[in-house]
């Protein structure tokens, strides 16, 4: 635990943002092509910058403190340079994703939070209502889970009142089984699952193409009745590329692509 390890007294709920430092060729590669990898890195960190505000706002809500779960080791200085200092930095490089959860959830719990959530850095427009409603349900009486999902098969925010080990276990992270199989290993716990309304992660081009429609930079709407979070500096990051670049052609390009594959397919 680095920056943000002390606080004159523990918020009720800890959140931990599951970020990587924003380095060319390892960070949001899903996103390669129509990005290219120093676009990906440069949307990662507005991705980041974002996700911290919209917990901040959430915080004037709701007794929640804001971290980052961070990887690689011996990056915290690219955290502390673009994050407000009061977001805690706790480094959480594991061998599996299942094992860098289980130690930023641990890791919360040792800070003194009643209740620990991780939440993706996949969804800069997360309504801010989701993070509100975790941490109300996480004030309740009794052991439980709050999930929130994503329309992938995965979760955004997982949130818990105790470090279950046995819900990080087996799991087959980021496929869409992974949702699934987190909620066997609740039933086997008998740990009671609350669920928050779904959310989308941007983790490939249609939902880049989504997040662009969802700001009002082109294409169709999300399915979404749920206004999300402005999302200012994914917003500038986008609008940079849209229109000092060739990124509206590229996500036209890629579109007509998949359209094809699908076709050939059915």
């Amino acid at each position: 635990m680095h920056r943000g390890e002390v606080r004159s007294r523990a918020a009720r709920c800890g959140v931990a943002v599951m970020g990587k430092a924003s380095i060319s060729g390892q960070t949001k590669t899903r996103l390669v092509p129509p990005l290219s990898y120093d676009e990906a890195a440069q949307l990662n960190t507005a991705f980041l910058q974002d996700i911290c505000a919209n917990l901040a706002h959430a915080g004037a809500r709701a007794d929640v403190a804001a971290y980052v779960a961070y990887s690689p080791a011996g990056s915290e200085a690219f955290f502390r340079a673009r994050l407000p200092a009061s977001v805690g930095l706790i480094e959480s490089c594991r061998p599996n994703f299942g094992a860098c959860l289980l130690h930023a959830i641990e890791a919360l719990f040792a800070c003194g939070h009643e209740s620990a959530c991780v939440l993706n850095s996949d969804s800069p427009t997360l309504p801010t209502e989701r993070l509100v409603q975790a941490a109300a349900c996480l004030r309740e009486p009794g052991d439980r889970a709050v999930l929130g999902l994503s329309d992938d098969g995965g979760f955004y925010l997982l949130g818990l009142k105790r470090a279950h080990a046995r819900l990080f276990d087996a799991i087959d992270w980021s496929t869409e089984r992974t949702a699934r199989q987190v909620l066997l290993r609740a039933a086997e716990l008998e740990l009671e699952v609350k669920f928050l309304e779904p959310w989308y992660d941007i983790d490939d081009a249609a939902a880049l193409r989504r997040l662009c429609a969802e700001l009002s930079l082109g294409g169709s709407p999300p399915p979404f009745d749920a206004a999300g979070y402005a999302a200012p500096c994914t917003r500038s990051a986008l609008t940079q590329l849209l229109e000092h670049g060739d990124l509206a052609a590229r996500l036209i390009d890629d579109a007509v692509v998949q359209s094809a594959a699908a076709r050939r397919v059915s």
